[in-house]
């Protein structure tokens, strides 16, 4: 078995891809081993061995594998000689975008490109074909290929891909491809090991974090600890005669790094460099001050619309009963593993990266815009992630902070490396937000109105500000779950009903976190829809079921976690279970849980069932693996994890005061996979995120008559066991 990750070695600086522009190649392309290029996605090399070429991003989800397989499934490619590579953004750009989008985010990987790189697939299939055929002087349509062997079947006369790679890299690409109808599918819809976890398992996988390159030099790095500040001063003098230390730079405004042979002599320079910090007014800012800001949004008059039907006021003046309740979710570092990194080598004729990103693009343009060197001297070279989470999408700071420092150090590769500290204190945090509910029930206990009031930050209006305007002021992300229409519509059907949202921004930075949104609107909605049936006498299952006419989707991922946890049946003693659901990047997604209580506060998590509806599912092995680290990701959240503002600076700097569940909390996770097609592709890692959070605190209400409200739990002095 042949695997490999694609490592950027030095001798990439001179090598790469050649270089064409259209996505299927009249003209031979080669690889820089010189094996020939059938299309942009496939490369065979002599001895069978099929490069697959993909543009996304690996870290940790699985989103290779899956695409590699849907190029092989199309290819009919022996799955054992499949490795791949990444193509550069520098490459992408001359070859006209051939590969398409880059970014890797948003649970988009698979589900926006599943068409192209299948056809890309097919393509060099019957480019292959034919190439078998003219050498045998037979029809195509008489050849068959399969597992990388290609059989002509009158004569029973077999040829490999190796051996006819570059013939049928001469042919023109034909046109009108056929892509398989689903049912005739043999490796798409099968659980085929990844391709990247040996590399992992024996240590050969290199992160940015671990890169070397001839000459390399390190740079630590300290960033003004409030948002907005700068640097007033610093005394490089006190430092520089230190040992290992090469230069003392200022980066932006805002910064100042050591460079240094080693890190640790950098960081160890920067921890005793003299910095003087101006500030500014932001250092004022407190958590207590921001949560004052979100409770009044909950009250103003003006908000932006993002769900409407009927008329709440009368649903209201219908209703017998009113049920009102304020919810909270705070500010969440995406904290991965490997802390920010890049490393970088600029002269004036030309300035590459090396870097750890979720988007090669936005990696590109942030050098493109450090470097002032034009796209045709600049090159990234993108290495797979040690968790990104988001923070490595349309944030690119480390990458800009990565070029500024080796400007100052030219010809000379610097290796930027965040410690812990810089990571936690300088992130794009999860947004902070407060949540107003008001349900009117009537006599019958039927839902008559919804008011859902979403008091707090905009992620668009710091990042994308241009969709805000086009919006007129609104961001649409914030009513993710909750939209009228889309891949995040509403999972219920309310006769009246009003979602909207007051925009109370800070001065931290938000960011996408894995997941966006809907993790603190399935809390505040889930935990709300519990309160409601509560309200209204009905078993909460029942009660939803009420409110979901004409969603067959959301209602089929509810019914089979219910029927799996056995809500028909009472729990064991001790046992108290909660569920949630939710529409969430175009899957439906639902989990019920089961849950113990001790001494009123200490919650052991026993068991979550977890049902995604994506339409498609490529490798049900990952999906269920990405079930359960979502959970990982989700339950950490609820129960222990939060960024606080004290003087305007975060409080939390490492995982002492961030910390993740263990695995001794972790419970046992089943995932049930509703693959009906259809047509919909819908994404995997994050939506389930969102629902385990509300299924446990309901459970929680039904073990201790408590109703929780405020993320994370911990400051109600709730513990996971």
């Amino acid at each position: 078995m042949n695997r490999r990750s694609f490592i950027v070695s030095s001798a990439a600086v001179t090598g790469g891809l050649a270089v064409g522009f259209n996505p299927f190649q009249t003209n031979i392309v080669r690889a820089q081993d010189g094996s020939p290029e059938l299309t942009a996605w496939v490369v065979i090399q002599p001895n069978d061995t099929v490069i697959i070429r993909m543009a996304r991003s690996e870290m940790g989800q699985g989103t290779i594998t899956g695409l590699a397989q849907m190029v092989a499934e199309e290819l009919e490619c022996d799955w054992n000689k499949v490795t791949y590579e990444y193509p550069t953004p520098g490459t992408s750009l001359k070859r006209k975008r051939v590969w398409g989008d880059f970014s890797t985010g948003g649970s988009r990987g698979i589900r926006t490109s599943h068409d192209y790189v299948r056809l890309g697939g097919a393509t060099a299939r019957v480019m292959l074909v034919q190439a078998a055929a003219n050498q045998w002087k037979v029809p195509a349509s008489e050849c068959v290929a399969a597992n990388s062997v290609i059989t002509h079947k009158a004569s029973g006369r077999k040829t490999t891909y190796g051996k006819v790679a570059e013939a049928a890299a001469r042919l023109e690409p034909p046109k009108d491809v056929k892509l398989k109808d689903p049912k005739e599918w043999k490796l798409i819809g099968k659980p085929v090991k990844r391709l990247d976890t040996v590399d992992k398992v024996n240590g050969k996988q290199v992160y940015g974090f671990d890169l070397k390159l001839p000459g390399m030099l390190n740079a630590a790095i300290k960033d003004c600890p409030v948002f907005g500040g700068k640097v007033k001063s610093f005394d490089a003098g006190r430092v520089t005669s230190m040992k290992g230390v090469k230069k003392v730079v200022p980066v932006g405004d805002s910064a100042v790094a050591v460079v240094a042979e080693t890190w640790w002599q950098a960081k160890t320079a920067l921890d005793a460099l003299p910095i003087q910090w101006d500030e500014g007014p932001n250092a004022k800012v407190s958590q207590e001050s921001i949560l004052a800001t979100l409770k009044e949004g909950l009250g103003a008059s003006q908000a932006f619309v993002g769900n409407q039907n009927g008329d709440v006021k009368a649903g209201f003046a219908k209703a017998t009963k009113t049920v009102e309740a304020t919810y909270f979710y705070p500010f969440l570092n995406h904290a991965p593993m490997e802390p920010m990194n890049a490393s970088a080598r600029y002269t004036p004729d030309r300035c590459e990266v090396w870097v750890p990103t979720q988007d090669g693009e936005a990696s590109f343009a942030a050098l493109l815009a450090a470097s002032g060197l034009p796209a045709d001297k600049c090159e990234v070279y993108k290495i797979n992630l040690g968790g990104g989470f988001g923070r490595r999408g349309a944030f690119q700071d480390y990458v800009t902070q990565a070029v500024i420092i080796a400007k100052q150090m030219p010809g000379v590769p610097v290796k930027l490396l965040w410690t812990r500290e810089e990571d936690m204190l300088h992130g794009h945090y999860h947004p902070i937000m407060m949540a107003k509910l008001t349900g009117g029930l009537d006599a019958s206990g039927n839902l008559v109105g919804l008011h859902v009031r979403l008091s707090g930050q905009s992620i668009l209006a710091a990042v994308r500000p241009h969709i805000v305007e086009q919006q007129k002021g609104r961001d649409p992300l914030t009513f993710q779950g909750l939209a009228d229409t889309g891949e995040h519509s509403f999972g219920y059907s309310i006769p009246n009903l009003l979602i909207d949202h007051a925009m109370r921004n800070t001065h931290v930075p938000p960011g996408f976190w894995r997941g966006v949104n809907i993790n603190q609107n399935a809390v505040f909605m889930e935990c709300f829809m519990d309160e409601l049936a509560q309200a209204a006498g009905q078993d909460e299952l029942e009660f939803r079921r009420k409110n979901m006419q004409g969603l067959p989707r959301n209602l089929g991922v509810l019914n089979a976690v219910a029927e799996r946890i056995g809500w028909s049946k009472p729990a064991k003693p001790g046992i108290y279970r909660g569920l949630a659901q939710m529409k969430a990047f175009n899957s439906f997604v639902a989990a019920a849980c089961e849950i113990s209580v001790q001494d009123g506060n200490k919650v052991k998590v026993h068991r979550i069932v977890a049902a995604t509806d994506p339409g498609y599912a490529v490798n049900p092995a990952q999906i269920e693996r990405q079930v359960s680290g979502s959970f990982v990701y989700g339950l950490s959240a609820l129960f222990m994890q939060e960024n606080t503002v004290k003087d305007g600076r975060i409080v939390e700097d490492n995982f002492h005061t961030f910390p993740s569940m263990r695995i001794s909390q972790m419970p046992k996770v089943e995932t049930i996979i509703i693959a009906n097609g259809g047509g919909i592709w819908g994404g995997i890692g994050e939506p389930t995120i969102c629902v385990a959070a509300p299924a446990v605190m309901n459970a929680f209400f039904k073990a201790t008559g408590k109703r929780l409200r405020d993320v994370p739990l911990k400051n109600q002095g709730i513990e996971l066991v």
